[in-house]
């Protein structure tokens, strides 16, 4: 472990040398349920606007300036991370249809290159769905680069893909291109014998693309004003594109999916709430699509296609028994002839509900189903016999099985299950362990080590990983909330070491064990790394969200004030010594824990913000606004949601003491959470607290900053050089603000 300084050191101090950014106050106000409200900065919501962008230009300056001296800091943590990656690498490759895709990165490049090689079919399944071996700067024979992102990305600052498809036959390639960073593509299609490019092209697309098994058709989504995918089209390639779907409910999102054979289009609309499905037949060019499930059930459900001896059936993955009206909240799973899917007494239960296991949802492969589960926390995923699925409702319930492994906290998540191969792939990883590509032969329940990312010069161990639990003593100590402590093993039991405390805790999204090179950077410094799965996650199941959202969201940040006092008394860590991260809706939870406890924290950083989330949501114009309803509330129409709100929106209830020191960071084309929010909120902190923020961080002061990347989105900038740069400039602002800023 590299061992730094704690104390003071003898350089010279380092002074603020450039004044914060005072934005003019414009005031306006918004009245609702009677209550009004005065707004100083809306106006810095216009980004075309000359005085905005000047203002950001001046906040970026600002926070470079004061945050100089952290550059060798960042230059050392930077090195660090490239340092423990391999730059030159590949990934293992997937067989679909006739070929294997696999990707390549190489040294100095910020994009993978995707390229592909034949598949052979001898008639030996094992011998044929086994993937190539390949080795680092080596080409296969036959292998071929079908989309090379760094070539594609020349010219622009930002880069990302939407979606790349290729056609049944292996002769196109769909790909849909950002090059803002506002996650609206351009749907291209080209020719990969040739490298030509047709005349199809379609702007403003969303997420995801799909060719038809004649390879003549192309589906995509188009988003809304606000940003929410609500159409699905088809592109007849060299005609004109069909709108084939339409979702008018802004408060429901829609998206598709392939089924397992790919015959046939899973389509699917809804929320956190309420789900309706509907299907399209692939093999019928004139078909259109028929609804199997309507919303008017108020459940949550997903749909997949399968065949039973030879007959279409559908699995229903569902949070109510329909049959009895008996909630399930962490799901159920039914099985149900494709004639009867209307019938819900003809629904036969595969698994019952759990109240310890959530099932996330399911995928069958010809022979097998494959079930993603969680249970004490974690990822799994089980695996069960197509033919012991039951035939009538008296058949019981069969047991599937699950991949064993030695780690007791894991993600084992299923990462692909082509409808014809006797293996499926398994993603692995853990808090410790780098990732993991494994093939689980079905037949046989072996498990084979495809690839164990290389992470040069990493010793795992070095590295102790313990679940602790703390106890929610501002709710209801009877709860509990676990936490994940990762330290290096010099550690000492001292009270002296420094810790980052990381949450998130909204849309039952789970901070599942994960393996980054990154983190690194903090724990071989001494410092005892957090994770806090506060409520409204989803890692104890369905009844962990629900209890952190709409009028009980307040347990998400008090779950996480919590838990830093549990940590501060752990008798690990200095408890003035505590950092805390967290982004998008984990930002929300930054403002909010500092607005309730700022004297727990040292330095904070919030990524992407959502810190005027009250303002967002009371404009149903806005990206996503409608949608965020059925995770807060609707505050338009009911006035106890919007008090209930009003009480913890960071944005509106900074107080005039003493908070730590603060970056926020954002990006100027972000659709999901505005760069205006945390723009304001470092406003209203500034004029408001009362803590130090003329003098230097590394002096002890509490600056509070704001960092727009002016090319980035949602995700920060694109390309993992500019990405590293990023999390290096962060934790340089969290270790300094710890006092771990000087080696030797």
């Amino acid at each position: 472990m590299t061992h730094h300084t704690t104390g003071t050191d003898t350089t010279t101090p380092v002074a603020a040398s450039a004044t914060a950014p005072v934005a003019e106050t414009r005031p306006v106000q918004r009245t609702h349920h009677g209550i009004t409200v005065t707004d100083d900065f809306d106006w810095l919501r216009d980004k075309d606007s000359d005085d905005v962008l000047a203002h950001l230009h001046a906040e970026n300056a600002y926070t470079e300036s004061l945050t100089a001296d952290q550059q060798p800091l960042r230059e050392a943590i930077f090195a660090e991370i490239k340092s423990h990656t391999v730059e030159t690498d590949l990934s293992v490759p997937s067989r679909r249809d006739g070929w294997w895709y696999f990707s390549r990165t190489e040294e100095g490049q910020q994009y993978a290159i995707h390229c592909r090689v034949p598949a052979s079919d001898t008639g030996d399944a094992e011998a044929d769905w086994t993937p190539p071996v390949i080795e680092r700067g080596v080409a296969l024979d036959g292998e071929e680069v079908i989309f090379d992102a760094n070539r594609e990305a020349e010219g622009t600052a930002f880069f990302a893909l939407g979606g790349l498809a290729v056609s049944r036959d292996g002769t196109l390639l769909a790909y849909a291109v950002d090059t803002t960073g506002d996650e609206r593509f351009t749907l291209r299609v080209r020719r990969l014998d040739t490298g030509e490019e047709l005349g199809d092209v379609v702007e403003n697309v969303s997420y995801g693309l799909a060719f038809d098994p004649t390879g003549e058709r192309i589906f995509y989504m188009v988003p809304d004003d606000t940003w929410r995918p609500y159409q699905l089209w088809t592109l007849n390639l060299g005609g004109e594109s069909e709108l084939l779907h339409q979702e008018d409910d802004p408060g429901f999102w829609t998206g598709f999916d392939l089924s397992a054979e790919r015959d046939q289009l899973v389509i699917g609309s809804g929320n956190s709430e309420v789900a309706e499905t509907w299907i399209l037949d692939l093999t019928d060019p004139t078909a259109r699509p028929e609804r199997l499930v309507s919303r008017e059930h108020q459940m949550l459900h997903s749909i997949d296609p399968v065949r039973l001896d030879g007959a279409p059936h559908y699995l229903v993955t569902h949070d109510r028994d329909l049959a009895t009206q008996n909630p399930a909240p962490n799901n159920m799973v039914s099985v149900v002839a494709a004639e009867q899917i209307t019938d819900p007494s003809a629904w036969h239960t595969v698994l019952p509900h759990s109240p310890t296991v959530k099932i996330d949802g399911v995928h069958p492969n010809r022979t097998h189903l494959m079930i993603a589960a969680r249970a004490d926390t974690t990822p799994r995923t089980l695996i069960l016999p197509l033919s012991e699925l039951p035939a009538e409702r008296s058949a019981g319930h069969p047991c599937p099985t699950e991949p064993r492994f030695g780690e007791e906290l894991y993600s084992a998540e299923l990462a692909s299950a082509p409808f014809d191969s006797p293996f499926i792939r398994l993603a692995y990883s853990s808090w410790v362990t780098p990732d993991q590509v494994l093939d689980y032969a079905l037949a046989t329940g072996e498990t084979l080590l495809r690839r164990a990312t290389e992470v040069p010069g990493y010793d795992p161990n070095q590295y102790l990983v313990e679940r602790w639990w703390a106890p929610a003593e501002s709710t209801d100590r009877r709860v509990a909330i676990p936490l994940t402590v990762i330290r290096h093993r010099d550690v000492e039991w001292n009270g002296s070491n420094p810790c980052v405390v990381y949450g998130y805790g909204s849309y039952e999204a789970s901070m599942d064990p994960g393996f980054a090179a990154s983190r690194l950077s903090l724990l071989d410094r001494g410092v005892v790394y957090v994770v806090a799965h506060v409520r409204g996650g989803g890692e104890l199941g369905r009844a962990w969200y629900d209890q952190g959202k709409k009028l009980h969201k307040k347990n998400t940040f008090t779950d996480f004030v919590d838990a830093t006092r549990f940590v501060a008394s752990s008798g690990w860590v200095d408890p003035d010594r505590i950092g805390c991260m967290g982004g998008s809706a984990g930002g929300l939870l930054m403002g909010a824990v500092l607005n309730l406890a700022p004297e727990l924290y040292r330095v904070c950083v919030a990524q992407v913000p959502f810190v005027d989330a009250l303002t967002s949501i009371l404009d149903p114009d806005l990206p996503l606004s409608a949608l965020e309803w059925e995770e807060w509330g609707n505050p338009i129409a009911d006035e106890q949601v919007y008090r209930y709100m009003a009480e913890y929106t960071p944005y509106e209830n900074v107080r005039a003491v003493n908070y730590p020191a603060i970056a926020a960071m954002t990006s100027l084309h972000d659709t999901r959470v505005l760069y205006v929010e945390p723009a304001k909120w470092v406003q209203q902190l500034r004029r408001t607290v009362t803590s130090d923020q003329a003098t230097a961080l590394r002096d002890g002061g509490s600056p509070v900053v704001l960092r727009t990347e002016m090319d980035g989105g949602h995700g920060g900038a694109s390309g993992r050089y500019r990405s590293w740069e990023e999390r290096a400039w962060e934790y340089a602002f969290l270790l300094t603000g710890l006092g771990l800023d000087v080696e030797h």
